[in-house]
């Protein structure tokens, strides 16, 4: 027991280095991105695209960011797993409740539903060596173009170009190369998403939560008897 309690003390520091190595090189090519970003005028290109866009498109897609990727709708694991609830998954057998619980999880996990075609997009996308090259050259498609219109203007053997138009040919480019490189790994992280988000909102018991928007804000001094009338979900809850 001595030797491998003494094996475990041993084997502690050495994974501390290695994790600290790990974000010490992370740290290092996150800083070497962010100069090369710097030096190559992106934040001068993005600002002035930005300064091109009507404010009331900005307004809008503000509100929409607001509205439909707030993170405060983003449920725990704890809620979205039903973590601690007596029958969190179950199969329901009448239709009409069917229905009603696909649409009410549907609405209710929306964002972690989304969030999971991303980790999956992303996990599938780091396994595809093709693409990943793909990406990293239009990367630098774009920076070159970036850097080499800083004045507004392309020089391409000898031809005065204009931003606007090196961005036309270059955006067809990237959504040409992009689809071809990543259209198995967009459906195939679509499909799998969807697959999953069906299979938990049509097993997932999530009506406990349906009066969550719902709940008072109390302020001052009530009683027990108060707080049960003005939130009666949780005074169930809590006699559980």
């Amino acid at each position: 027991m001595s030797s491998l309690g003494s094996s475990n003390d041993g084997s502690n520091p050495a994974a501390g280095l290695a994790a600290g190595g790990a974000m010490a090189m992370l740290n290092g090519m996150l800083g070497s991105v962010k100069e090369r970003w710097d030096a190559s005028g992106g934040n001068e290109v993005l600002s002035r695209v930005s300064s091109n866009i009507p404010q009331g498109t900005k307004d809008s897609l503000q509100n929409a960011q607001s509205k439909f990727l707030n993170p405060k709708y983003l449920r725990s694991l704890r809620v979205f797993f039903g973590i601690g609830e007596e029958k969190p998954f179950f199969f329901e057998k009448s239709p009409s409740l069917i229905m009603v619980r696909l649409q009410h999880n549907l609405s209710f996990f929306y964002l972690n539903y989304l969030l999971m075609t991303v980790v999956l997009f992303i996990l599938t996308l780091i396994t595809n060596p093709l693409a990943i090259i793909g990406m990293v050259i239009i990367a630098f498609g774009w920076l070159y173009v970036a850097r080499a219109a800083v004045d507004g203007n392309l020089q391409l053997a000898g031809v005065s170009i204009s931003q606007k138009a090196a961005a036309i040919p270059m955006g067809i480019f990237s959504v040409i190369l992009l689809f071809w490189l990543l259209q198995d790994v967009f459906w195939w992280a679509i499909f799998s998403s969807a697959f999953f988000a069906l299979v938990h909102a049509f097993f997932r018991d999530a009506s406990m939560h349906k009066d969550e928007e719902d709940k008072v804000v109390m302020m001052g001094e009530f009683s027990e008897e108060d707080a049960a009338f003005l939130n009666p979900v949780d005074s169930e809850l809590s006699q559980v």
